[in-house]
């Protein structure tokens, strides 16, 4: 297409300072806490603690105006960031969480998950799957289980989300918890994988990162520099965490995503949509079916930084979901 790929340092895009014994001092994001349930608003938020030895801990939303035993669906949500960047509590997604609390009338789990540099992947996966099994103990606990999800959570209508590096997170787990048995999660059922403009790469350019050399968010010397600091030392993009398509899909893969359904958001303006369509021809290819959302005026994670624009995409997510 004429387009040329072309060095760019991506450090100052991310705010990143780069010390001069080689450690990066990442950038700090506003962040709210949570609110506890003695405030007036329409949805409540918790904190609690997933694991201390890793500083892993999961905020709860419940909207207020539920009663108990109202079987409300849930939503386990992993945040984007690249790997490396914000946590549940960065302003942009705690809104997102409230607002999917209240819209789509669901208790939302958000996982804050271990980051790159300091713990590469999988280290983020493995967390995600701590929280889904921590879930489980919840549903099995029926005297001392969190009270918010006891309470409120039909939890066989069980739904996992994520948004960029959040979706990609969807995958890799959705994968790991198939390999370790989904009856060990019972009285939890996984309902359906939700994947938003999910964080895939590769070693090859790809036309939309091309043209969207300039993207605000993802350019591709920022997506490389997050898949750099994120991925085990001495691998590159091809890796299966981020590039699923190079070895394709397992009979033990095909299986696990043929058990669930697949919701896959995919946006005209992201700069990673082609790495998007990759992975949605392998799905196919691999007869594993998917309900797709396109919208061609969607940048990278719309939902975050234009969310008066998602009517339709929550639309989606509502039919889905129920």
């Amino acid at each position: 297409m004429g387009y040329q790929s072309m060095p760019v340092d991506a450090y100052p895009r991310l705010i990143f300072l780069k010390n001069p014994d080689g450690t990066i001092k990442m950038p700090q994001f506003p962040e709210v806490p949570a609110t506890g349930d003695g405030v007036d608003a329409d949805v409540l938020t918790k904190d609690v603690r997933l694991n201390a030895a890793k500083n892993t801990s999961v905020r709860i939303y419940r909207p207020k105006n539920v009663t108990k035993h109202s079987n409300l669906p849930l939503i386990i949500y992993f945040h984007g960031g690249g790997f490396i960047l914000c946590r549940v509590a960065s302003v942009p997604f705690d809104e997102l969480c409230i607002r999917m609390a209240r819209e789509l009338s669901a208790i939302i789990v958000s996982v804050d998950y271990r980051l790159a540099p300091e713990h590469r992947l999988p280290a983020a996966y493995e967390d995600g799957v701590e929280a889904v099994q921590w879930v489980k103990n919840q549903a099995s606990d029926q005297s001392n289980g969190e009270p918010w999800l006891r309470d409120y959570v039909d939890f066989s209508k069980c739904f996992i989300m994520g948004g960029s590096a959040g979706g990609n997170m969807v995958y890799n787990v959705g994968l790991r918890l198939w390999s370790l048995g989904l009856d060990q999660l019972k009285p939890v059922k996984i309902s359906g994988l939700i994947l938003s403009q999910p964080f895939f790469g590769g070693v090859q350019r790809t036309e939309s990162e091309l043209r969207k050399i300039d993207d605000p968010l993802v350019p591709y010397p920022t997506t490389d520099l997050m898949w750099e600091l994120s991925l085990p030392i001495g691998t590159d993009r091809n890796h299966d965490y981020c590039n699923p398509m190079v070895k394709g899909l397992s009979k033990s893969d095909i299986e696990a995503l043929k058990s669930q359904s697949c919701l896959i958001i995919i946006g005209g303006e992201d700069s990673l949509m082609d790495h998007q369509i990759e992975f949605m021809k392998m799905l196919e290819g691999s007869g594993v079916n998917f309900v797709e959302f396109y919208d061609e005026k969607a940048p990278h994670s719309i939902e975050l930084f234009e969310p008066e624009k998602c009517e339709d995409l929550f639309k989606a997510i509502t039919e889905f979901i129920y």
